[in-house]
């Protein structure tokens, strides 16, 4: 059912939000998983492959805009297509 060749390559650093010069809309079109130290996450906001590191929003705190406060989470990434 998945087509692997109509798959564009992960990139090393991907955001979900729309502003983030991060964001490639190509790679959203498939189904994206990320693990972290082994483990899989599905409430990743923004990751880097190279610099071992993921981003997801605080339950409760936002920034000054209203947005969630991003908090760091540090480790071995590997993005990969479901």
């Amino acid at each position: 059912m998945n087509d692997t060749t109509s798959q564009p390559a992960l990139p090393d650093r991907l955001s979900i939000n729309p502003r983030s010069r991060f964001h490639d809309e190509e790679v959203f079109k498939h189904d994206i998983g990320i693990k972290i130290n082994g483990k899989e996450r599905f409430d990743v906001e923004e990751y880097c492959i190279s610099e071992g590191w993921i981003k997801v929003a605080s339950p409760k705190a936002l920034d000054r805009r209203g947005q969630p406060l991003l908090l760091t989470v540090k480790g071995t990434v590997e993005a990969f297509y479901r």
